[in-house]
């Protein structure tokens, strides 16, 4: 298993390599000059062109990429060009709430699209079959920023049980990771259903409810690992997602995470902030990817690595 790990961790360099190659040049296409925001719309030209010297703007694009590499690989993100300050430390800063948001918003939808899912693969086509799927296929159609402000104007200004913005204990994590949550627990509402009903229409389960097995043991005890496999690659795919989706998230509840701090920075021309922060966001759907994959074997044990 370590020598699939090493060399799934060797096949992501290259995907890395490209991200990082790809968030260079588009930041770089897009318009806006970087040493004008610095320097103010009132500066001379002399100015801005000693702030582009300064940053290395006025270098080849092949050298700017080295140079930027180079940097990374030694932990170097440069300064944010808004704050002054090193961007690793604004990223490091910002990341554990993201990943605080991310973790909570995928147990929302795991613990909501599991139990959904089984309910409705118990008892397919029935009623309660049925509103679970239009629930869930209402939760997939909802865009995140009209979801999340809908929830707070129904439990923040209505009913004012939980705060709408910001960080801190418990109570302003709901909202949050309830909206987040949400779209991924209707995915995996649906692929929880289908895999648990291919499961239990399986020979197996038919033999144990020919020994005589309670529907429960059979469920919990023979089908549910064994639908566990594809929902897990969702599960998997959807950690990323949440990652990376909760720039609408942490926007609109005004969260302080990476997703926040990539608007900021795009918004600003902030090219090392916009950087860093998609690297970091690719880099930790990578990684939770590789998780996926060893996990496979975990529960299922007749998978093998070669």
């Amino acid at each position: 298993m370590w020598a699939y790990i090493v060399k799934r961790l060797l096949l992501s360099i290259p995907v890395i390599f490209g991200v990082a190659f790809m968030v260079f040049a588009m930041v770089r296409i897009v318009p806006g000059d970087p040493a004008r925001i610095i320097a103010g719309e009132a500066a001379t030209q002399e100015i801005v062109e000693g702030i582009r010297k300064d940053m290395g703007l006025d270098q080849p694009l092949l050298k700017q990429f080295a140079t930027f590499v180079g940097n990374v690989l030694r932990g170097d993100f440069g300064r944010s060009v808004r704050s002054k300050a090193p961007v690793a430390g604004e990223v490091a800063a910002r990341l554990p709430n993201t990943i605080r948001l991310a973790t909570a918003g995928l147990c929302v939808a795991v613990v909501v699209g599991v139990s959904a899912g089984i309910i409705s693969a118990i008892r397919p086509y029935s009623w309660m079959d049925t509103v679970v799927m239009l629930v869930a296929l209402a939760g997939l159609s909802m865009p995140v920023f009209w979801s999340g402000l809908m929830l707070i104007l129904i439990f923040a200004v209505w009913l004012g049980w939980l705060p709408a913005v910001g960080t801190g204990g418990m109570a302003h994590l709901v909202l949050p990771a309830v909206t987040l949550g949400m779209s991924t627990a209707a995915i995996i509402a649906r692929m929880s259903r289908s895999s648990m009903l291919e499961v239990l229409r399986s020979d197996y389960i038919r033999t144990a409810r020919a020994k005589g097995l309670a529907e429960a043991a059979v469920v919990n005890r023979h089908a549910f690992r064994n639908a566990l496999i594809p929902v897990i690659t969702v599960v998997g795919l959807q950690m990323g997602t949440l990652l990376s989706g909760a720039v609408l998230t942490e926007t609109v509840f005004a969260w302080p995470g990476i997703g926040r701090l990539l608007v900021e920075g795009i918004l600003s021309r902030d090219y090392p902030i916009v950087q860093a922060s998609v690297l970091v966001v690719a880099m930790a759907f990578v990684m939770v990817n590789l998780t996926v994959d060893v996990l496979y074997a975990v529960v299922d044990p007749r998978i093998h690595y070669d």
